[in-house]
């Protein structure tokens, strides 16, 4: 079993959240990615909104963590993904966030609209929804044990 540990970051501007597509995917995340050995998890997620966006970003405060199990390509795959909300003042809804990285492009979205963009891990979608200034902290999990033994959704798919 692989396993990841990610950070992801919750941007909202002007009541929409900023979406990441990777291209041929079915699927949109949240910016971030992987916490290097060594790294703080705040560190992480400012580097790597840095690194696919170009823009500056700040963490506000902790939102909550995400566990995510599947199967890719014959190998199972489980990742923590610790969300936190960001600040940043470089980012407008009415301009298209240009991406760093070739593979990648944004999407703001709708709070409503996260189900049609298919956010993953799709715990997130309630996170989100439910999410508000006096939230305590959130985790979800797509983890589901049958008979004793872990079941493992494909990537994109619920359990």
């Amino acid at each position: 079993m692989k396993f990841h540990y990610l950070v992801r970051g919750v941007l909202f501007v002007d009541g929409k959240v900023l979406l990441v597509h990777q291209k041929g995917a079915n699927n949109t995340f949240l910016p971030g990615g992987h916490i290097r050995k060594g790294e703080k998890a705040e560190a992480a997620l400012i580097r790597e909104v840095e690194e696919e966006t170009g823009q500056k970003a700040a963490v506000k405060k902790f939102i909550g963590a995400v566990e995510h199990v599947w199967t890719e390509h014959d190998q199972a795959n489980h990742e923590i993904n610790l969300v936190f909300e960001l600040a940043a003042t470089g980012f407008n809804t009415n301009t298209p966030v240009k991406s760093q990285e070739d593979h990648l492009e944004f999407i703001w979205s709708g709070p409503g609209d996260l189900k049609m963009h298919n956010l993953q891990p799709y715990p997130l979608i309630e996170c989100l929804r439910t999410w508000g200034s006096d939230y305590s902290g959130y985790w979800g999990t797509t983890l589901t044990v049958k008979d004793g033994e872990a079941m493992h959704p494909q990537r994109g798919q619920r359990p």
